[in-house]
């Protein structure tokens, strides 16, 4: 299949497709475009976006027939081979006789490049270090100061996966500040966040609106606007004190206490009945991943609130309420709060 031929192909399941490389476009018209095609007459829509609990759960079922098929003795060796160079080429030859890209994309209507990755994340042991030293975060100073952003070569050096090291540099390249936000920085953070979002809606508007009406015009915006898919790397890079995740957290509380006229929501009786109103909800849902939940149909048991403030509500529920709640499933959190955590709240209201 030529080039262009692959691209109109894929434009059916990829909408944005005329934007990636072309060595990539070619490698997903052998690797992808039969499963999507398979997918389609299923009825089933090629997916992006957070991986569900089911699709982790297949991710981890393709790779465990894989190595009983192949003998491969552990997933690290099969997703990681370079660090195992005198088993490279015994693996690399099963790999390809075992046809490992359609194995470990069985089942899954992503991608194969975006299942990958997933995997490799999944199956890193080097991913749940726990926190950087303060003599790794000088190590890893240094290594940028040697190989620039070439994060593959960093975190064989620190035996840390590429994303830790990645996600960790960005956090310390300069002087962040963990303290209480400074009026300044709140500006700062507010005008960096109305910039961005002027400049989406402008750019939106280009076409649509004459010279005279763009200068006249006061932007209108729907709330969601104000708190979904926000570039926070730029709005870090404006405020220049704050990581990225810090602004994010910031810009939540400052949204709650507009959209809430101050009130304290989550406190006292008021915040006994938001955490019974949210378990409920979740119970009534019977979602099996937190992917599946409507997150902005949920600020209502609490409030009139951003997603984000009710998704940190309920990640400090689980974490102060479920006992050994990494090793359950989202179902299972939902079932022990509910049957465990509710009635003593209620008992307390």
């Amino acid at each position: 299949m030529d080039l262009d031929m692959a691209k109109q192909e894929l434009e059916e399941f990829i909408p944005h497709v005329r934007n990636i490389s072309d060595g990539s476009i070619r490698k997903m018209a052998g690797r992808d475009l039969v499963r999507f095609k398979q997918f389609k007459k299923q009825g089933i829509a090629v997916k992006f976006g957070r991986f569900s609990q089911k699709e982790n759960n297949q991710i981890r079922k393709n790779i465990e027939e894989f190595l009983l098929i192949t003998g491969i003795d552990s997933a690290e060796k099969l997703l990681f081979t370079s660090r195992y160079p005198e088993d490279k080429e015994t693996i690399n030859r099963l790999k390809a006789e075992h046809l490992f890209c359609e194995k470990l994309s069985e089942g899954i209507p992503r991608p194969w490049r975006l299942i990958y990755y997933r995997a490799r994340k999944m199956f890193d042991p080097n991913n749940y270090k726990g926190r950087y030293s303060k003599e790794e975060k000088e190590k890893l100073k240094k290594y940028h100061a040697l190989h620039g952003n070439d994060w593959k070569k960093i975190s064989e050096l620190m035996s840390r996966s590429n994303l830790s090291v990645a996600m960790k540099y960005s956090e310390i390249k300069s002087a962040v500040n963990y303290g209480p936000w400074s009026k300044e920085e709140t500006q700062k953070l507010m005008h960096a966040v109305e910039e961005v979002i002027r400049k989406r809606m402008e750019k939106e508007d280009a076409n649509s609106l004459s010279s005279s009406e763009k200068s006249h015009r006061e932007i209108s915006i729907d709330r969601e606007t104000l708190y979904q898919k926000l570039p926070w790397t730029e709005i870090e890079a404006k405020v220049g004190t704050r990581y990225w995740r810090q602004c994010k957290q910031k810009w939540t509380t400052i949204l709650t206490n507009k959209m809430t006229k101050g009130q304290q929501l989550y406190r006292g009786t008021k915040g006994l009945q938001a955490k019974i109103n949210l378990i409920k909800r979740l119970y009534e849902m019977k979602v099996e991943d937190a992917n599946e939940v409507d997150w902005e149909e949920l600020s209502n048991t609490i409030g009139d609130v951003p997603r984000a403030y009710v998704r940190a509500k309920f990640y400090k529920l689980k974490v102060s309420c479920v006992p050994l709640w990494q090793k359950k499933t989202f179902s299972e959190i939902i079932d022990y709060l509910f049957e465990e955590k509710l009635p003593e709240l209620e008992e307390k209201l």
